[in-house]
Protein backbone atom coordinates (compact mmCIF):
# COMPACT_ATOMS: atom_id res chain seq x y z
CA UNK A 1 0.00 0.00 0.00
CA UNK A 2 1.00 3.26 -0.27
CA UNK A 3 0.53 4.92 3.09
CA UNK A 4 0.45 2.10 5.80
CA UNK A 5 -1.85 1.62 8.78
CA UNK A 6 0.34 0.27 11.61
CA UNK A 7 -1.88 -2.22 13.25
CA UNK A 8 -0.31 -3.49 16.86
CA UNK A 9 -2.50 -6.46 16.27
CA UNK A 10 -1.66 -7.15 12.88
CA UNK A 11 0.85 -10.37 12.19
CA UNK A 12 4.37 -9.29 11.14
CA UNK A 13 4.84 -12.68 9.23
CA UNK A 14 4.97 -11.98 5.74
CA UNK A 15 2.32 -13.30 4.08
CA UNK A 16 3.90 -14.50 1.30
CA UNK A 17 6.61 -16.36 3.78
CA UNK A 18 3.72 -18.29 4.94
CA UNK A 19 2.26 -19.79 1.71
CA UNK A 20 5.68 -20.56 0.47
CA UNK A 21 6.82 -22.66 4.22
CA UNK A 22 3.75 -24.37 3.25
CA UNK A 23 4.14 -25.48 0.14
CA UNK A 24 8.13 -26.49 0.77
CA UNK A 25 5.81 -29.62 2.10
CA UNK A 26 8.04 -31.87 0.02
CA UNK A 27 5.30 -33.80 -1.67
CA UNK A 28 7.07 -34.76 -4.59
CA UNK A 29 9.93 -36.50 -2.89
CA UNK A 30 10.39 -39.57 -2.68
CA UNK A 31 8.99 -41.42 0.51
CA UNK A 32 11.55 -42.49 3.05
CA UNK A 33 11.19 -45.46 5.15
CA UNK A 34 11.66 -46.00 8.73
CA UNK A 35 13.67 -42.64 9.47
CA UNK A 36 11.67 -39.95 8.66
CA UNK A 37 12.03 -36.50 10.04
CA UNK A 38 10.05 -33.61 9.90
CA UNK A 39 10.69 -30.01 10.48
CA UNK A 40 7.57 -27.10 11.26
CA UNK A 41 9.24 -23.76 10.68
CA UNK A 42 7.22 -20.37 11.79
CA UNK A 43 8.94 -17.41 10.13
CA UNK A 44 8.09 -14.26 11.79
CA UNK A 45 9.01 -10.34 10.86
CA UNK A 46 10.98 -8.51 8.05
CA UNK A 47 12.55 -9.66 4.74
CA UNK A 48 16.41 -9.86 6.64
CA UNK A 49 15.00 -12.51 8.94
CA UNK A 50 13.20 -14.38 6.19
CA UNK A 51 16.64 -14.58 4.30
CA UNK A 52 17.55 -16.29 8.15
CA UNK A 53 15.14 -18.84 7.60
CA UNK A 54 15.72 -19.74 3.62
CA UNK A 55 19.13 -20.75 5.11
CA UNK A 56 18.58 -22.58 8.08
CA UNK A 57 15.83 -24.58 5.55
CA UNK A 58 18.60 -24.54 2.92
CA UNK A 59 20.97 -26.66 5.31
CA UNK A 60 18.23 -29.19 6.88
CA UNK A 61 16.69 -30.43 3.38
CA UNK A 62 20.59 -30.93 2.03
CA UNK A 63 20.31 -33.14 5.12
CA UNK A 64 17.45 -35.05 4.39
CA UNK A 65 14.98 -33.42 6.84
CA UNK A 66 11.45 -32.83 5.62
CA UNK A 67 9.64 -29.32 5.90
CA UNK A 68 5.69 -29.88 6.76
CA UNK A 69 3.03 -27.36 6.80
CA UNK A 70 1.60 -28.20 10.40
CA UNK A 71 1.91 -28.72 13.97
CA UNK A 72 0.62 -31.50 14.22
CA UNK A 73 2.89 -33.15 11.58
CA UNK A 74 6.11 -32.28 12.63
CA UNK A 75 8.34 -33.82 14.65
CA UNK A 76 9.66 -30.59 15.56
CA UNK A 77 9.21 -26.91 15.35
CA UNK A 78 11.20 -24.16 14.34
CA UNK A 79 10.68 -20.11 15.44
CA UNK A 80 12.16 -17.85 14.10
CA UNK A 81 11.12 -14.39 15.94
CA UNK A 82 11.02 -11.22 15.91
CA UNK A 83 11.62 -8.80 18.70
CA UNK A 84 11.88 -5.34 17.04
CA UNK A 85 8.65 -3.59 18.33
CA UNK A 86 6.43 -4.88 21.64
CA UNK A 87 3.99 -5.99 19.38
CA UNK A 88 6.60 -7.99 17.09
CA UNK A 89 7.48 -9.65 20.77
CA UNK A 90 4.20 -10.52 21.98
CA UNK A 91 3.34 -12.39 18.45
CA UNK A 92 6.69 -14.11 18.95
CA UNK A 93 5.64 -15.05 22.20
CA UNK A 94 2.24 -15.85 21.62
CA UNK A 95 3.52 -17.97 18.30
CA UNK A 96 6.18 -20.18 20.69
CA UNK A 97 3.46 -20.27 22.96
CA UNK A 98 0.91 -21.85 20.17
CA UNK A 99 3.98 -24.21 18.95
CA UNK A 100 4.50 -25.79 22.48
CA UNK A 101 0.98 -26.35 22.79
CA UNK A 102 0.06 -28.12 19.45
CA UNK A 103 3.58 -30.12 19.36
CA UNK A 104 5.62 -29.68 22.39
CA UNK A 105 9.16 -29.90 20.73
CA UNK A 106 10.06 -26.15 19.88
CA UNK A 107 13.03 -24.96 18.91
CA UNK A 108 13.20 -20.90 19.12
CA UNK A 109 15.98 -18.79 16.79
CA UNK A 110 15.99 -15.11 15.60
CA UNK A 111 15.95 -11.44 17.48
CA UNK A 112 14.41 -12.46 19.98
CA UNK A 113 16.36 -15.24 21.17
CA UNK A 114 18.60 -12.64 22.45
CA UNK A 115 16.31 -12.45 25.14
CA UNK A 116 16.41 -15.65 26.65
CA UNK A 117 15.55 -15.13 30.23
CA UNK A 118 12.66 -13.43 28.84
CA UNK A 119 11.39 -16.41 26.49
CA UNK A 120 11.84 -18.90 28.98
CA UNK A 121 10.20 -16.93 32.22
CA UNK A 122 7.15 -17.45 29.73
CA UNK A 123 7.89 -20.45 28.10
CA UNK A 124 10.60 -22.62 30.17
CA UNK A 125 10.29 -25.87 28.20
CA UNK A 126 11.20 -24.33 24.90
CA UNK A 127 14.03 -26.92 23.74
CA UNK A 128 16.94 -24.69 22.52
CA UNK A 129 17.33 -20.82 21.73
CA UNK A 130 19.81 -19.03 19.96
CA UNK A 131 20.08 -15.34 18.64
CA UNK A 132 19.48 -13.97 14.78
CA UNK A 133 21.78 -15.63 12.18
CA UNK A 134 22.85 -18.48 14.29
CA UNK A 135 22.19 -21.23 11.09
CA UNK A 136 24.65 -23.38 11.75
CA UNK A 137 24.01 -23.44 15.87
CA UNK A 138 20.20 -23.99 14.93
CA UNK A 139 21.08 -27.23 12.79
CA UNK A 140 23.00 -28.20 15.42
CA UNK A 141 19.98 -27.88 17.91
CA UNK A 142 17.87 -29.55 15.25
CA UNK A 143 20.67 -32.98 15.52
CA UNK A 144 20.45 -32.98 18.91
CA UNK A 145 16.45 -33.67 19.80
CA UNK A 146 16.26 -35.08 16.04
CA UNK A 147 18.55 -36.91 14.43
CA UNK A 148 19.45 -36.89 10.82
CA UNK A 149 17.24 -39.47 8.78
CA UNK A 150 18.94 -41.62 6.70
CA UNK A 151 18.91 -39.64 3.04
CA UNK A 152 20.10 -40.42 -0.71
CA UNK A 153 21.07 -36.89 -2.13
CA UNK A 154 20.68 -38.11 -5.72
CA UNK A 155 16.73 -38.80 -4.65
CA UNK A 156 16.40 -35.66 -3.07
CA UNK A 157 18.51 -32.67 -4.88
CA UNK A 158 18.11 -29.08 -3.39
CA UNK A 159 18.63 -26.35 -6.12
CA UNK A 160 21.79 -24.53 -6.38
CA UNK A 161 19.77 -21.43 -5.43
CA UNK A 162 18.90 -23.02 -2.20
CA UNK A 163 15.53 -23.11 -0.54
CA UNK A 164 13.58 -19.71 -0.79
CA UNK A 165 10.21 -18.49 1.03
CA UNK A 166 9.12 -16.22 -1.56
CA UNK A 167 7.76 -16.74 -4.80
CA UNK A 168 10.06 -18.15 -7.71
CA UNK A 169 10.34 -15.31 -9.62
CA UNK A 170 11.58 -12.70 -7.13
CA UNK A 171 14.36 -12.99 -3.69
CA UNK A 172 15.57 -11.17 -1.39
CA UNK A 173 19.47 -10.44 -1.35
CA UNK A 174 20.92 -9.99 1.85
CA UNK A 175 24.15 -8.23 2.04
CA UNK A 176 25.34 -7.54 5.18
CA UNK A 177 24.54 -8.02 8.79
CA UNK A 178 24.06 -5.84 12.11
CA UNK A 179 24.32 -2.14 11.99
CA UNK A 180 26.93 0.34 13.11
CA UNK A 181 24.32 3.31 13.90
CA UNK A 182 22.91 3.46 17.38
CA UNK A 183 19.67 4.98 16.78
CA UNK A 184 17.55 5.61 20.59
CA UNK A 185 14.42 4.16 19.25
CA UNK A 186 16.32 1.29 17.74
CA UNK A 187 17.99 -2.65 19.24
CA UNK A 188 19.05 -3.75 16.23
CA UNK A 189 22.42 -3.63 16.58
CA UNK A 190 21.95 -5.39 20.33
CA UNK A 191 20.12 -7.85 18.61
CA UNK A 192 22.34 -8.66 14.85
CA UNK A 193 25.63 -6.75 16.39
CA UNK A 194 27.87 -4.26 14.44
CA UNK A 195 27.77 -4.24 10.13
CA UNK A 196 28.96 -7.38 9.05
CA UNK A 197 29.35 -7.16 4.94
CA UNK A 198 29.31 -10.31 2.51
CA UNK A 199 32.51 -10.71 0.51
CA UNK A 200 30.80 -9.40 -2.55
CA UNK A 201 31.95 -11.98 -4.44
CA UNK A 202 29.75 -14.58 -2.37
CA UNK A 203 27.03 -12.05 -2.78
CA UNK A 204 27.31 -11.51 -6.77
CA UNK A 205 27.61 -15.83 -6.71
CA UNK A 206 24.33 -15.96 -5.36
CA UNK A 207 22.40 -13.34 -6.87
CA UNK A 208 23.61 -14.76 -10.28
CA UNK A 209 22.53 -18.46 -8.81
CA UNK A 210 19.18 -16.81 -8.26
CA UNK A 211 18.64 -15.70 -11.66
CA UNK A 212 19.90 -18.79 -13.31
CA UNK A 213 17.14 -20.31 -11.14
CA UNK A 214 14.31 -18.15 -12.78
CA UNK A 215 14.53 -14.96 -10.43
CA UNK A 216 13.28 -11.99 -12.28
CA UNK A 217 13.71 -9.50 -9.38
CA UNK A 218 16.23 -9.17 -7.10
CA UNK A 219 15.56 -7.16 -3.42
CA UNK A 220 19.03 -6.05 -2.19
CA UNK A 221 18.11 -5.79 1.37
CA UNK A 222 19.86 -5.10 4.87
CA UNK A 223 20.07 -3.01 7.77
CA UNK A 224 21.85 -0.35 6.11
CA UNK A 225 22.19 -0.77 2.59
CA UNK A 226 24.30 2.32 1.60
CA UNK A 227 27.00 1.61 4.28
CA UNK A 228 27.70 -1.75 2.92
CA UNK A 229 32.02 -2.75 2.89
CA UNK A 230 32.43 0.45 5.36
CA UNK A 231 33.36 -2.64 8.00
CA UNK A 232 35.99 -4.16 5.64
CA UNK A 233 37.31 -0.40 4.47
CA UNK A 234 35.75 -1.22 0.69
CA UNK A 235 38.03 -3.51 0.04
CA UNK A 236 38.82 -5.01 -3.65
CA UNK A 237 37.23 -8.86 -3.89
CA UNK A 238 36.98 -11.16 -6.82
CA UNK A 239 34.02 -12.32 -8.73
CA UNK A 240 34.16 -14.01 -12.10
CA UNK A 241 37.68 -13.54 -12.51
CA UNK A 242 37.58 -9.59 -12.57
CA UNK A 243 38.09 -7.32 -8.89
CA UNK A 244 35.16 -5.73 -7.79
CA UNK A 245 35.08 -3.28 -4.24
CA UNK A 246 33.10 -3.82 -1.73
CA UNK A 247 30.80 -1.18 -2.09
CA UNK A 248 27.30 -0.08 -2.58
CA UNK A 249 27.41 1.29 -6.37
CA UNK A 250 30.07 -1.28 -7.52
CA UNK A 251 27.35 -4.21 -6.44
CA UNK A 252 24.87 -2.50 -8.27
CA UNK A 253 27.10 -1.91 -11.36
CA UNK A 254 27.22 -5.70 -11.62
CA UNK A 255 23.76 -6.77 -9.95
CA UNK A 256 22.16 -4.16 -13.33
CA UNK A 257 24.52 -6.27 -15.63
CA UNK A 258 22.42 -9.12 -15.07
CA UNK A 259 19.42 -7.81 -16.89
CA UNK A 260 16.85 -8.53 -14.22
CA UNK A 261 15.00 -6.03 -11.79
CA UNK A 262 17.48 -4.79 -8.85
CA UNK A 263 15.74 -2.83 -6.15
CA UNK A 264 17.43 -1.48 -3.31
CA UNK A 265 15.80 -1.25 0.22
CA UNK A 266 16.89 0.20 3.27
CA UNK A 267 19.39 2.96 2.00
CA UNK A 268 20.59 6.14 4.23
CA UNK A 269 20.64 9.58 1.84
CA UNK A 270 24.17 9.41 2.43
CA UNK A 271 26.96 10.92 -0.47
CA UNK A 272 27.53 7.48 -2.06
CA UNK A 273 23.88 7.01 -3.07
CA UNK A 274 24.39 9.65 -5.75
CA UNK A 275 26.72 7.53 -7.55
CA UNK A 276 23.69 5.09 -7.85
CA UNK A 277 21.25 7.70 -9.15
CA UNK A 278 22.92 7.27 -12.99
CA UNK A 279 22.14 3.58 -13.05
CA UNK A 280 18.51 4.28 -12.46
CA UNK A 281 18.27 6.48 -15.21
CA UNK A 282 20.45 4.38 -17.53
CA UNK A 283 18.18 0.96 -16.58
CA UNK A 284 20.61 -0.74 -15.24
CA UNK A 285 18.71 -0.75 -11.35
CA UNK A 286 15.07 0.00 -10.57
CA UNK A 287 14.64 3.97 -10.34
CA UNK A 288 13.25 2.92 -6.79
CA UNK A 289 15.22 3.82 -3.15
CA UNK A 290 13.82 2.68 0.01
CA UNK A 291 15.25 5.56 2.49
CA UNK A 292 14.24 5.01 6.40
CA UNK A 293 13.79 8.73 6.72
CA UNK A 294 12.10 8.83 10.40
CA UNK A 295 11.10 12.44 11.19
CA UNK A 296 12.28 16.35 9.60
CA UNK A 297 12.45 17.71 12.64
CA UNK A 298 16.45 18.50 12.96
CA UNK A 299 15.94 18.49 17.22
CA UNK A 300 14.12 15.21 16.76
CA UNK A 301 16.44 13.48 14.48
CA UNK A 302 19.03 14.58 16.72
CA UNK A 303 17.45 12.76 19.54
CA UNK A 304 16.39 10.03 17.37
CA UNK A 305 20.54 10.42 16.51
CA UNK A 306 19.73 10.00 13.05
CA UNK A 307 22.43 11.01 10.55
CA UNK A 308 20.87 12.56 8.56
CA UNK A 309 19.41 16.22 8.12
CA UNK A 310 16.01 17.04 6.57
CA UNK A 311 17.57 20.32 4.61
CA UNK A 312 19.90 18.40 2.65
CA UNK A 313 17.97 15.56 2.17
CA UNK A 314 15.67 17.55 0.15
CA UNK A 315 18.23 18.96 -1.89
CA UNK A 316 19.66 15.75 -2.35
CA UNK A 317 16.17 14.32 -3.10
CA UNK A 318 15.71 17.61 -5.81
CA UNK A 319 18.89 16.52 -7.63
CA UNK A 320 18.35 12.86 -7.75
CA UNK A 321 14.84 13.48 -9.79
CA UNK A 322 17.02 16.01 -11.79
CA UNK A 323 19.19 13.20 -13.20
CA UNK A 324 16.43 10.27 -12.96
CA UNK A 325 12.99 12.41 -13.13
CA UNK A 326 11.24 8.19 -12.85
CA UNK A 327 12.77 8.06 -9.45
CA UNK A 328 10.22 6.38 -6.76
CA UNK A 329 10.87 7.14 -3.06
CA UNK A 330 9.56 5.16 -0.06
CA UNK A 331 10.32 5.58 3.55
CA UNK A 332 8.98 5.76 6.71
CA UNK A 333 8.41 8.29 9.60
CA UNK A 334 7.34 7.79 13.70
CA UNK A 335 5.40 10.42 15.28
CA UNK A 336 5.12 10.94 18.82
CA UNK A 337 8.36 10.61 19.27
CA UNK A 338 9.56 11.50 22.94
CA UNK A 339 10.10 15.12 23.09
CA UNK A 340 7.99 16.00 19.96
CA UNK A 341 5.85 19.45 19.85
CA UNK A 342 3.67 20.64 17.83
CA UNK A 343 6.09 22.89 16.02
CA UNK A 344 8.27 19.80 15.43
CA UNK A 345 5.32 18.12 13.87
CA UNK A 346 4.75 20.95 11.59
CA UNK A 347 8.10 20.63 10.59
CA UNK A 348 7.14 17.20 9.01
CA UNK A 349 4.07 18.06 7.49
CA UNK A 350 6.09 20.32 5.71
CA UNK A 351 8.82 17.86 4.65
CA UNK A 352 6.25 15.79 3.37
CA UNK A 353 4.57 18.36 1.09
CA UNK A 354 8.02 18.89 -0.15
CA UNK A 355 9.09 15.66 -0.80
CA UNK A 356 6.78 14.50 -2.40
CA UNK A 357 7.69 11.25 -1.54
CA UNK A 358 5.66 8.30 -3.63
CA UNK A 359 5.18 5.44 -0.57
CA UNK A 360 5.03 6.23 2.96
CA UNK A 361 4.43 4.25 6.22
CA UNK A 362 3.64 5.80 9.57
CA UNK A 363 4.35 4.38 13.24
CA UNK A 364 3.32 5.82 15.95
CA UNK A 365 6.23 6.05 19.12
CA UNK A 366 6.09 3.31 21.21
CA UNK A 367 8.94 2.48 23.91
CA UNK A 368 10.87 -0.77 23.18
CA UNK A 369 12.26 -2.79 25.97
CA UNK A 370 16.26 -1.68 26.19
CA UNK A 371 16.25 1.19 23.84
CA UNK A 372 17.71 4.64 24.87
CA UNK A 373 14.83 6.79 23.39
CA UNK A 374 12.68 5.12 26.50
CA UNK A 375 14.53 7.53 28.97
CA UNK A 376 13.94 10.51 26.79
CA UNK A 377 11.88 13.45 28.50
CA UNK A 378 8.42 14.76 27.55
CA UNK A 379 6.51 11.70 26.25
CA UNK A 380 4.02 12.25 23.91
CA UNK A 381 0.29 11.26 24.96
CA UNK A 382 -1.28 8.28 23.18
CA UNK A 383 -4.27 10.95 22.50
CA UNK A 384 -1.64 13.25 20.44
CA UNK A 385 0.63 10.94 19.14
CA UNK A 386 -3.03 9.01 17.12
CA UNK A 387 -4.15 12.91 16.00
CA UNK A 388 -0.45 13.31 14.99
CA UNK A 389 -0.59 10.10 13.25
CA UNK A 390 -4.41 10.68 11.43
CA UNK A 391 -2.97 14.00 10.34
CA UNK A 392 -0.08 12.38 8.93
CA UNK A 393 -1.96 9.73 7.16
CA UNK A 394 -4.02 12.96 5.62
CA UNK A 395 -1.49 14.72 4.14
CA UNK A 396 0.27 11.64 2.49
CA UNK A 397 -2.74 9.82 1.43
CA UNK A 398 -3.14 13.00 -0.63
CA UNK A 399 -0.08 13.21 -1.93
CA UNK A 400 0.00 9.37 -2.94
CA UNK A 401 -3.04 9.94 -4.83
CA UNK A 402 -2.12 12.60 -6.77
CA UNK A 403 1.21 10.54 -8.04
CA UNK A 404 -1.28 8.03 -8.78
CA UNK A 405 -3.72 9.98 -10.58
CA UNK A 406 -0.71 11.20 -12.63
CA UNK A 407 0.53 7.58 -13.95
CA UNK A 408 -3.00 7.15 -15.61
CA UNK A 409 -2.62 6.65 -19.43
CA UNK A 410 0.95 5.82 -18.90
CA UNK A 411 2.63 2.59 -20.26
CA UNK A 412 4.66 0.52 -18.00
CA UNK A 413 6.48 -3.19 -17.57
CA UNK A 414 4.63 -4.92 -15.20
CA UNK A 415 5.57 -8.02 -13.31
CA UNK A 416 3.00 -10.50 -13.02
CA UNK A 417 2.96 -12.10 -9.32
CA UNK A 418 -0.42 -14.05 -9.14
CA UNK A 419 -3.39 -15.06 -11.38
CA UNK A 420 -6.45 -14.94 -9.70
CA UNK A 421 -10.27 -15.74 -10.53
CA UNK A 422 -10.17 -12.22 -11.82
CA UNK A 423 -7.54 -11.54 -13.58
CA UNK A 424 -3.75 -10.68 -13.31
CA UNK A 425 -1.81 -9.20 -10.58
CA UNK A 426 1.06 -7.95 -10.92
CA UNK A 427 3.55 -4.67 -9.79
CA UNK A 428 5.30 -1.88 -12.15
CA UNK A 429 8.70 -0.54 -11.05
CA UNK A 430 7.36 1.77 -8.45
CA UNK A 431 5.86 -1.55 -6.43
CA UNK A 432 7.99 -3.75 -4.09
CA UNK A 433 5.90 -7.13 -2.84
CA UNK A 434 3.78 -6.82 0.09
CA UNK A 435 4.44 -3.01 1.15
CA UNK A 436 3.75 -1.13 -1.95
CA UNK A 437 0.76 -1.18 -4.22
CA UNK A 438 -0.08 -3.90 -7.17
CA UNK A 439 -1.07 -3.39 -10.55
CA UNK A 440 -4.70 -5.17 -11.43
CA UNK A 441 -5.24 -6.33 -14.92
CA UNK A 442 -8.55 -7.20 -14.82
CA UNK A 443 -9.75 -10.64 -17.33
CA UNK A 444 -6.01 -11.15 -18.13
CA UNK A 445 -5.69 -14.56 -17.77
CA UNK A 446 -2.95 -15.66 -20.41
CA UNK A 447 -0.45 -14.56 -18.44
CA UNK A 448 1.67 -16.80 -15.10
CA UNK A 449 3.58 -15.57 -12.20
CA UNK A 450 7.12 -14.14 -13.35
CA UNK A 451 5.89 -13.12 -17.06
CA UNK A 452 6.82 -9.61 -17.31
CA UNK A 453 4.37 -7.37 -19.43
CA UNK A 454 3.55 -4.16 -20.88
CA UNK A 455 -0.08 -2.59 -19.63
CA UNK A 456 -1.38 0.90 -19.94
CA UNK A 457 -2.92 2.34 -16.53
CA UNK A 458 -6.23 3.11 -16.64
CA UNK A 459 -7.72 3.58 -13.04
CA UNK A 460 -6.04 4.71 -9.62
CA UNK A 461 -6.69 5.22 -6.22
CA UNK A 462 -4.34 6.30 -3.39
CA UNK A 463 -2.93 2.75 -2.94
CA UNK A 464 -3.00 0.69 -6.50
CA UNK A 465 -3.44 1.12 -10.15
CA UNK A 466 -5.65 -0.91 -12.57
CA UNK A 467 -4.20 -1.66 -16.21
CA UNK A 468 -5.41 -3.24 -19.27
CA UNK A 469 -2.52 -4.97 -21.19
CA UNK A 470 -1.07 -3.56 -24.55
CA UNK A 471 1.07 -4.81 -27.52
CA UNK A 472 5.33 -4.49 -26.71
CA UNK A 473 5.94 -5.45 -30.23
CA UNK A 474 7.86 -2.14 -30.59
CA UNK A 475 9.40 -2.43 -27.20
CA UNK A 476 12.01 -4.76 -27.85
CA UNK A 477 14.86 -2.45 -27.93
CA UNK A 478 13.41 -0.80 -24.41
CA UNK A 479 14.21 -4.14 -22.10
CA UNK A 480 16.99 -2.27 -21.19
CA UNK A 481 15.15 0.75 -19.58
CA UNK A 482 12.08 -1.06 -18.12
CA UNK A 483 12.16 0.63 -15.02
CA UNK A 484 10.99 3.72 -16.16
CA UNK A 485 8.11 2.27 -18.48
Amino acid sequence: MTVEKFDPQQTTTLRVAKEEISKHHNADAPVLTGTEAKIGFVSLGCPKNLVDSERILTQLRTEGYDVVSTYHDSDLVIVNTCGFIDSAVQESLDTIGEALKENGKVIVTGCLGVKEDEIREVHPNVLAITGPHAYETVVEQVHDHLPKPQHNPFQQLIPDHGVKLTPRHYAYLKISEGCNHRCTFCIIPSMRGDLDSRPIGDVLDEAKRLKDAGVQELLVISQDTSAYGVDVKHQTGFWDGMPVKTNMVALCEKLGEMGIWVRLHYVYPYPSVDKVIPLMAEGKILPYLDIPLQHASPRILKLMKRPAAAERTLERIKAWREICPELIIRSTFIVGFPGETEEDFQTLLDFLEEAQLDRVGCFKYSDVEGATANDLPDPVSEEEKQSRFERFMEVQARISAQKLQDKIGLEYQVLIDEVTTEGAVGRCYADAPEIDGKVYLTDEFDVAPGDKIWAQIVHADEHDMWAVKVDDEDDEGEDNAEATM
